[in-house]
């Protein structure tokens, strides 16, 4: 079977799957499904690219998308003012404070270069002006802080955000997070593949660590709630006339219906920036520039004596696909209309989306975008269907069995069981992935 073959098999399945649960279940589910499998596939595409494209191993997946649920926070959330009159402009001060330390580091490290007579006091000195700058900003950082922090804390306790279109927050999370994946690039992309993976995996979770505790960027684990809409709400839905005409002609409650049609709102706008990245990512992969990090990931020594720029290439992809991360993760919080720092969980949903990668194919967009599906559509539906199976296999028992209790319970379990019999039966009969790369 031919790579374009299976392409449209997979494709042709997963409408089928979707269409079963709509029929089986309601359609409000198989939408809901289906916008989560959209910003799935988003991310697996992020991860493809710095794994397919480059040979990049980052675990720090979770990280990224946090800073982009962040970036939905920080625009669209209107500012709290008693925070800022309480303390927002001194943490600021703070800030500028710690920067201008950091800038003046750098300047003497730079300048210093070459003078012998500081050699040894070099480092000492270097040291002094950071624990130095560091002691000035928690002086003037912390009292801010609780400032902040004390002001409605059941409610607000933070300083808010910008107020602006939360549309922007998906453009303002992807630069975010391409910009912290420069900063963690510049240090760690000279790392082995095994340490970076590890050291990304330990970046990601100090970002979210800073996100649970620090309740004044983002009330920490007591969530933001709330966030504006790029859609209509239900309930304004349900006031317009055409709205009730559809429900009664579809034979749906308007409440259904209403529900619906936010979720086809939301997929419209999802499809299009999956559309968009997949088709830049397509003719990237098949340009001068995709054959360049394809010979760099195949064998960096040969493409090193060739004059190519390993460690910038493999910075830039970096860059690139984090922001791919940062993007999903704006738009998975303005699906979910709320930011819950502890949702992010590095250990569990990292290897998730790397399943997705290796199910659907590494280095083949195609085979990311449909990895992304599948995995999520099992990943959700695992559970009913193994309460389906648990009731079928202990159908014969008595009510009072304590095994057939013991299997009924067992069904919400049957999640990461589902993922690894999906990952070894696409290991044992297709290795590459079900989409594999195309030979060229």
């Amino acid at each position: 079977m031919t790579n374009h073959h299976r392409t449209y098999f997979a494709f042709l399945m997963m409408t089928i799957l979707l269409i079963a649960v709509g029929i089986l279940q309601s359609w409000n589910v198989a939408f809901n499904i289906l916008n989560l499998c959209v910003i799935s596939a988003i991310m697996a595409l992020g991860v493809n690219m710095q794994w397919g494209y480059a040979g990049l191993v980052n675990f720090g997946i979770m990280g990224f998308v946090a800073i982009g649920g962040l970036a939905g926070v920080v625009i669209s959330m209107p500012p709290v003012t008693e925070a800022w009159q309480a303390g927002g402009v001194k943490l600021m001060l703070g800030f500028a404070t710690m920067l201008a330390v950091i800038a003046i580091a750098i300047v003497f490290w730079k300048r210093t270069r070459g003078w012998k007579h500081l050699a040894r006091r070099r480092y000492v000195i270097m040291a002094i002006i950071l624990i130095s700058g560091y002691a000035v900003f928690r002086y003037i950082a912390d009292a801010a802080v609780v400032s902040i922090e004390a002001v409605d804390p059941a409610k607000t306790g933070y300083l808010g955000g910008l107020g602006l279109p939360i549309l922007l927050s998906w453009i303002v999370g992807a630069i975010a997070a391409g910009l912290v994946a420069m900063l963690i690039g510049r240090i760690a992309l000279g790392l082995r593949s095994d340490y970076l993976a590890i050291a990304t995996l330990g970046i990601s979770e100090i970002i979210i660590y800073i996100l649970k505790n620090e309740d004044w960027l983002a009330r920490g684990v007591k969530n933001v709630n709330g966030l504006p809409r790029p859609v209509p709400y239900e309930i304004d839905l349900q006031k317009e006339a055409w709205v009730n005409t559809l429900a009664d002609g579809m034979g749906f409650s308007v409440v259904n219906a209403s529900s619906l049609i936010v979720k086809i709102a939301y997929l419209s706008l999802f499809l299009a920036v999956l559309l968009v990245l997949f088709l830049m990512a397509e003719k990237a992969l098949k340009s001068p520039w995709g054959r360049m990090m394809r010979a760099i990931r195949d064998n960096e020594v040969a493409a090193e004596a060739m004059g190519k720029d390993v460690k910038r290439r493999h910075l830039q992809i970096f860059i690139i696909g984090s922001a791919v991360l940062g993007l999903a993760g704006a738009m998975l919080t303005t699906l979910d209309g709320q930011f819950t720092p502890p949702s992010y969980q590095p250990l569990r949903f990292t290897f998730l989306i790397w399943v997705m990668v290796i199910v659907g194919g590494s280095g083949n967009n195609y085979g990311a975008i449909i990895g992304g599906f599948i995995i999520w559509f099992f990943w959700i539906e695992a559970e009913p269907i193994g309460l389906w199976l648990m009731d079928l296999l202990t159908s014969g028992m008595s009510e009072d069995s304590a095994l057939r209790d013991h299997l009924l319970k067992s069904a919400a379990h049957t999640r990461l069981m589902t993922m690894g019999i999906i990952m070894m039966l696409v290991l044992r009969f297709s290795p590459k992935g079900l989409i594999p790369e195309a030979k060229r």
